[in-house]
């Protein structure tokens, strides 16, 4: 053991023992008080106490060195000292928790609170374990006692507030409240505590009384007479509510809330028109705040809805009266964007959408995302390729961007600039990356790779796309195919290709890999099978699978049907017309 190591062991050491020193006198001032109650603890010899010392000290000892049993039993021992430790009573109850379950653990802590009730600590865990045993009533007593030994502490009164509702004691609840405020001072989450166990009680009168204090306390911040109006709004009160929200506009014109419960007031008296009106108003208004606007959008578009009748007309129609004013945040064009995918409007309309995101969030991954997916669909590549390029400059941690990117120069036969993008993309991933995206980059790398004769580096980028997502089908396909055409590793290609037909059971590419493996380890009738297969489920008329056919048929004796598909695979253009010719002159197999 190191000196360093062995310092910091002395240090915890003796820590523990002043803390179990600690608690011995505290058990000690509980023996007076005990007595009082008639609960006397009989005292142990001066001998016996320390005994107990030494072998406390060495099951906390054993317990930092990792030596659990040895700790159990040590700490065992020292209860058969002093049966009326309460330290060791509650460092027993975490290995008792774990031996014998809750209620052994929670007899050790009950022991410990008895023996010492003045402690915080042990008081804590049993209130703990009676609240995550559903003992509300043991927790309610436990945590008042710990509420008498600490009462500045408004985290045990916030717990027992719950505690009080979960047994809907609303008389106690009110009046914990009641002791929070004393702690803390009245503030509005005391006040809106104190109207909801108003409401479950039914005072309707007590609970506008303490909404109406919560607003003579802040004489200055409308919003609480818009609270008083929403309340009366909601209990019956129209007029009365207007009041409230009609001097909260007089002494601030502009209180978006106060506007946006006069719309909720309009709709209950029936005039729809004119809550549709100051809806509107608010919405165009550039001194609205855009939280506010989001949320009155959302429930023009969820009202609408709900109306199965009627068109999106109107919501359209005020989506572009509000983006037609200069927006600071993308946020409602993002929405106008998504409702038009909602109601399947044409791409050319949200795409324009996407790009107006763009020019006032040109960061923005989501929009950007969609937009090149939309010119994916459009086989748009030049301009999928400038959309990611650029998305690359603000965002140059998000893989996505790269996948599109390589993808897009693919397709334009740029395979070098593809390798070098998807390299680059790797080179971003890290451990919160997603791992199919990894995956599928460095599957398409190693394909990239292949193509361009560097068969060793494509394996391993094919090793590493495997340990990303191990069930990387597509890579285990083209992975598996490599080694058969090079009879290579055999064995280890029928079996990553073995996976891709249990997968996808129906796909002729993957049932026509599986087949040439077979074929190529010399198992033709096992090959026929699946060949077979393969060509009854190839929709497309694949030439290379055409050809695999007429090889595995030919080495199978039915030169026949071999001589029918060779002559087909060159119908479909295979690649090596000289060698299929050869074969039907031959009428035989040829490597």
């Amino acid at each position: 053991m190191s000196r360093r190591l062995a310092h910091i062991l002395i240090v915890l050491l003796v820590a523990i023992f002043s803390l179990g020193h600690g608690m011995n006198a505290l058990a000690s001032k509980k023996s007076s008080k005990a007595k009082a109650k008639n609960l006397s603890f009989p005292s142990i010899s001066h001998n016996d106490s320390l005994r107990y010392k030494i072998f406390y000290l060495e099951a906390i000892k054993q317990q930092i060195s990792g030596n659990y049993d040895g700790a159990y039993n040590l700490l065992r021992h020292c209860l058969k000292i002093n049966p009326h430790a309460a330290e060791a009573y509650f460092v027993l109850s975490f290995y008792d928790g774990i031996l014998g379950g809750d209620s052994l653990a929670m007899q050790d802590i009950k022991n410990a609170s008895e023996i010492n009730p003045e402690n915080n600590a042990f008081l804590e865990r049993l209130a703990t374990g009676y609240v995550r045993t559903d003992n509300f009533d043991g927790a309610i007593k436990v945590y008042e006692k710990l509420s008498k030994n600490s009462p500045e502490r408004s985290d045990i009164l916030d717990i027992l507030i719950q505690l009080y509702a979960q047994r809907k004691d609303y008389d106690n609840m009110l009046a914990t409240i009641i002791r929070m405020e004393a702690l803390e001072g009245s503030n509005e989450e005391t006040a809106l505590a104190k109207m909801q166990v108003y409401s479950m009680q039914g005072k309707k009168e007590e609970e506008l009384n303490a909404l109406k204090l919560l607003a003579e306390q802040h004489p200055y911040d409308m919003n609480y007479r818009v609270m008083i109006g929403n309340w009366l709004l909601q209990n019956g009160s129209p007029e009365d509510a207007f009041k409230e929200y009609s001097y909260a506009l007089e002494q601030e014109p502009d209180n978006t809330t106060a506007q946006m419960s006069l719309i909720d007031y309009y709709k209950e008296i029936g005039q729809k028109q004119k809550a549709d009106s100051i809806q509107e108003d608010l919405l165009i208004n550039p001194n609205t705040p855009i939280e506010s606007k989001m949320l009155l959008m959302r429930i023009v578009v969820a009202e609408n809805e709900k109306n199965f009748s009627s068109d999106s007309t109107r919501v359209l129609t005020l989506f572009k009266k509000i983006i037609a004013e200069p927006q600071k945040t993308p946020d409602m064009v993002e929405l106008y964007a998504a409702y038009m995918s909602l109601k399947n409007m044409p791409q050319d309309s949200i795409s324009q959408a996407l790009e107006k995101v763009l020019e006032i969030a040109p960061d923005n991954v989501s929009a950007r995302l969609q937009l090149i997916q939309a010119k994916w669909a459009e086989q748009d590549f030049d301009e999928v390729i400038s959309l990611s390029r650029q998305a690359i400059d603000y965002n140059p941690d998000e893989i996505a961007f790269y996948y599109f990117l390589g993808l897009a120069y693919m397709q334009k036969d740029d395979d070098k600039n593809a390798l070098e993008t998807m390299q680059r993309g790797i080179s971003m991933a890290d451990e919160d990356s997603n791992p199919s995206l990894v995956s599928d980059l460095y599957g398409i790398m190693g394909d990239l790779l292949h193509s361009m004769g560097q068969d060793k580096e494509a394996y391993q980028a094919y090793d590493s796309c495997l340990q990303w997502k191990d069930d990387n089908i597509g890579c285990l396909n083209n992975y598996a195919y490599y080694l058969s055409v090079e009879d290579k590793d055999l064995t280890k290609a029928e079996q990553m290709s073995y996976r891709t037909i249990q997968a996808e059971p129906s796909n002729s590419t993957y049932l026509d890999t599986f087949a040439w493996i077979l074929f190529k380890q010399g198992r033709y009738t096992e090959a026929l099978q699946y060949i077979d297969m393969a060509i009854s489920n190839d929709s497309t008329e694949s030439a290379v699978i055409i050809e695999h056919a007429g090889d595995i048929h030919a080495i199978n004796g039915d030169i026949e049907t071999a001589v029918d598909f060779w002559q087909k695979a060159l119908e479909k253009g295979a690649e090596d017309e000289a060698l299929i010719k050869r074969k039907i002159k031959l009428k035989k197999y040829e490597k």
